[in-house]
């Protein structure tokens, strides 16, 4: 995915529900802009 970086050569595995390696990125990706959005109010 573009939005966070993720290329992922697996579709087949992912279209079949494997979607571990996306949510990880996903909820990293959501932590960085969090921890991003509190520093900025520091």
């Amino acid at each position: 995915d573009h939005r966070i970086n993720l290329t992922l050569y697996k579709l087949l595995s992912i279209m079949e529900g494997d979607l571990g390696d996306v949510v990880e990125a996903l909820q990293a990706f959501e932590a960085a802009q969090q921890l991003a959005a509190l520093e900025d109010k520091v």
